[in-house]
């Protein structure tokens, strides 16, 4: 059966843009913007990865309204963010060992557990299937947010559902305008792609969206641990039990081409594509993290460490939207480590994808 998206019915409201502190918040103008959660309505807020569409995860009209506002299907599962471990005993059943063994060396910070829901999980907040995600965020505004709400929020990525994720207010600004009642201004998040998902609902634990922790680290935790084979590139009859698998996301408007091999293959190739484009009249935008010059309508070299490639990923997706370019050529990098979270996220917003042996 297809997935039916909210958008009826749409409200337009006047969005409030409310700055706080990121390093000391304002427990008053928290407090400010949690009245607004426990209203009804919806706050975006910032994370240490990208900025979050936050409303009460226990409320079915509530989470209803984050649907709406970013024309997400409803079989796309949230992710419920919590500032205390007792909230995870009150949405989950089952825990396993495994997931403390996480708990104690990754929370809070960017891993979310997938687990066996509660009965007070709506199941619109889980898509309609018997699991949930759950984590607990390091951003300070957020963990104050979520205490002052008195409630675990459900809070996907601040964009409209398939665009680019938002790491500054700004890019939230420019999808949810008059579409919510509330945008906190915490500045740019750290991370700058969504958070590490591990499904522990299973026999074998699962990797279902890679991110800032890694699936090195998690083995060093928990050892053996199976991947989706959404991550590999591959078709699946699987549940989707995480956000980020099954629709095509984290996509400017212009068409993403990646290209993957050898530095010197990908920049002969890079250059082929240059040139044909031209010829097209197509304005063209080239992604590297290597040094090299083209002669291309816009050019960002995003550097060689993983973090400030992903740091500034969505960022950068954004920019080359702003000087309307029709197509970016995006050089592939290692798998390995932080990469495969990077890799996800360029697949995931790809066109198409070009391997050169």
């Amino acid at each position: 059966m297809a997935a039916i998206v909210l958008v009826k019915n749409q409200v337009k409201m006047q969005t409030k843009i409310l700055k706080i502190n990121s390093k000391n918040p304002q427990i008053s103008k928290i407090r400010q913007a949690s009245k607004i959660i426990k209203s009804g309505n919806i706050v975006a807020f910032p994370t240490e990865t990208v900025y979050g569409l936050g409303a009460n995860a226990l409320d079915s009209e509530s989470v209803k309204k984050i649907f709406v506002a970013k024309g997400r299907p409803s079989d796309n599962p949230l992710i419920i963010h919590i500032s205390d471990i007792s909230d995870l005993k009150r949405l989950t059943v089952d825990i396993p060992i495994t997931a403390y063994k996480l708990i104690r060396k990754f929370w809070p910070g960017p891993l979310t557990l997938v687990l066996k829901k509660s009965k007070i999980v709506p199941k619109i907040t889980t898509g309609g299937i018997n699991t949930v995600a759950v984590r607990m965020p390091e951003n300070k505004i957020a963990k104050l947010l979520i205490h002052e709400a008195g409630t675990p929020l459900a809070a996907p990525s601040a964009n409209i559902s398939g665009r680019p994720s938002p790491t500054t207010s700004g890019h939230v600004l420019e999808d949810m305008n008059s579409k919510i009642s509330m945008i906190i201004d915490g500045g740019k998040t750290e991370i700058g792609i969504e958070s590490t998902v591990i499904d522990l609902s299973r026999k074998t634990p699962m990797l279902l969206r890679p991110g800032a922790v890694t699936l090195e680290q998690l083995q060093k935790v928990i050892g053996k641990i199976s991947i989706h084979p959404s991550i590999q590139e591959r078709k699946t009859k699987n549940i989707h039990r995480s956000p980020g698998m099954k629709y095509r996301h984290y996509s400017p408007n212009a068409k993403i081409i990646l290209i993957e091999g050898s530095n010197d293959k990908v920049k002969d190739k890079t250059l082929q594509l240059l040139s044909e484009f031209k010829k097209q009249r197509k304005k063209i935008g080239v992604l590297s993290t290597t040094n090299t010059r083209y002669k291309s309508d816009m050019t960002v070299f995003l550097g060689k460490k993983l973090d400030r490639v992903a740091s500034n990923l969505f960022k950068t997706f954004r920019e080359f939207d702003g000087k309307q370019i029709d197509v970016i050529l995006v050089q592939g990098i290692s798998r390995k480590g932080l990469g495969l979270g990077i890799m996800n996220r360029l697949g995931k917003a790809a066109y198409k994808k070009i391997k050169i042996n």
